[in-house]
């Protein structure tokens, strides 16, 4: 089937791309239009048509790509006109007219590219992600796997373990000859390097994750403290309601957030209190659980909050910042004991501290997670398969002592298996859907 799609987004634009890969493109271009077919890779202004017809959609520029010279491989064009609705539609339905032609799925093109060998399964996803990104760290990151050393590395490691492999097999095929003593050990001497090597990789505290996701802030603290009030000052809009009345945020209320280039999700959660009433008590402990699973915790206390223990006290760590909000109220009513937290006063009313506040945030999180240059996993994806090669490989090491051949020859093809999934060297037709469903139409 040939496929089609816009390219350049939903919204209404100046210019609008469609996208046509596959057999039919150069028929779908003869039809739309007249006069000399356009040259290979050279942008041609045409008179675009309704099919059958000689009324005209657009006037545009048409781009043709031969494949296999072409994105997806295959013949491809790209129409690029005025992306109206209209117009987009338009060009649509006369496409859609043309035998064996239909609408592209999400991320159908790149997995096309990706089943023609124009790319690879971590540039697939990388291309998404570069597609997705709404920060520079995120753009970055998206770049450095397109660049194709991410690539590099899983394929080193999976070309030493195919090498060991072939010795191991060799003394399985011929057991009654001697393998030299060096390659013995260097059988054992590789897989273990290369076994402490993605150890190395696996501890490093899910940073390509956070970054491609956004790292995890919950507001926490007691009611009425304002952390309402913060989300929306974070915001710069009306995310979450602010009342007077103690209790009235009850379930979580998540916005994405650009602090200085670091992608975050931040959390408001429910005023934490002794409660009798059932809902609340619900979402107190989703705050709780909240505050758990967060890479920082922003602690929320007002001056008049003598209840600063339990909970509250529990919440306050390494990866928590104490705010003292209402300082404009007067602090000499603060504990002594919140001063050892090193508590930043601010003032939301005043709009008092809060780019400190907002620069202790961003610096917290840097400090802490943002050494981004050398992280080689940025989706769960690529975990689960390290973690089972480095399990893979514990057991290769067993059995090879035991000198039970033929069950290590088997654990180093799974763990060499696992290697080509993540870089799509195998065949994983039950992960692809999963995988192309989070591109956008038209990609």
């Amino acid at each position: 089937m040939t496929i089609y799609a816009l390219s350049s987004g939903s919204s209404v634009s100046g210019i609008g791309v469609i996208r046509v890969s596959g057999s039919e493109t150069k028929n779908v271009i003869s039809k739309l239009t007249n006069g000399t077919f356009p040259k290979a890779r050279e942008a041609t202004l045409k008179k675009i048509n309704k099919i059958n017809t000689n009324e005209l959609i657009d006037e545009g520029i048409i781009i043709w790509f031969p494949g296999p010279n072409s994105y997806t491989g295959e013949d491809m064009a790209e129409f690029h006109v005025h992306g109206s609705r209209s117009v987009i539609e338009a060009i649509h339905r006369s496409i859609s007219k043309i035998e064996n032609c239909r609408l592209a799925e999400p991320g159908e093109f790149t997995k096309i590219a990706f089943q023609n060998g124009k790319i690879n399964l971590l540039k697939a996803e990388s291309i998404a992600d570069l597609i997705s990104a709404e920060t520079e760290i995120q753009r970055q990151q998206a770049i450095r796997v397109m660049t194709g050393k991410h690539s590099e590395v899983y394929n080193s490691w999976r070309e030493n373990l195919l090498k060991i492999l072939s010795n191991v097999e060799a003394k399985i095929d011929f057991p009654d000859e001697n393998l030299p003593k060096n390659i013995l050990k260097d059988i054992e001497k590789q897989s273990e390097k290369i076994k402490k090597e993605i150890q190395k990789v696996l501890d490093d505290q899910k940073v390509g994750e956070r970054i491609r996701e956004g790292f995890k802030i919950a507001i926490v603290g007691p009611t009425n403290a304002g952390k309402s009030s913060l989300l929306n000052y974070l915001s710069r809009r009306e995310v979450a309601i602010v009342s007077e009345i103690a209790g009235t945020t009850r379930d979580v209320i998540e916005t994405h957030l650009n602090i200085d280039g670091l992608p975050v999700v931040i959390s408001d959660t429910a005023g934490i209190r002794e409660s009798k009433d059932e809902i609340e008590k619900k979402g107190i402990r989703l705050a709780l659980k909240k505050a758990e699973n967060a890479d920082l915790t922003v602690v929320v206390i007002e001056p008049k909050s003598g209840h600063f223990t339990g909970f509250l006290r529990d919440l306050v760590s390494e990866k928590s910042i104490l705010v003292i909000n209402k300082s404009d109220l007067g602090i000499e009513n603060i504990v002594n004991d919140y001063k050892k937290f090193n508590p930043i006063y601010i003032s939301l009313k005043k709009e008092k501290n809060l780019d400190q506040l907002i620069n202790v945030i961003k610096n917290k999180l840097k400090n802490q997670f943002v050494n981004s240059e050398n992280i080689l996993i940025t989706r769960e994806r690529h975990r689960q398969h390290l973690e089972q090669c480095v399990l893979h490989l514990e057991n290769f090491k067993q059995k090879n002592k035991a000198k039970d051949f033929d069950l290590a020859a088997e654990d180093l093809r799974l763990a060499t298996r696992d290697l080509g999934i993540i870089v799509g060297k195998v065949d994983i037709e039950e992960i692809l859907g999963s995988i192309f469903n989070d591109f956008c139409i038209g990609k």
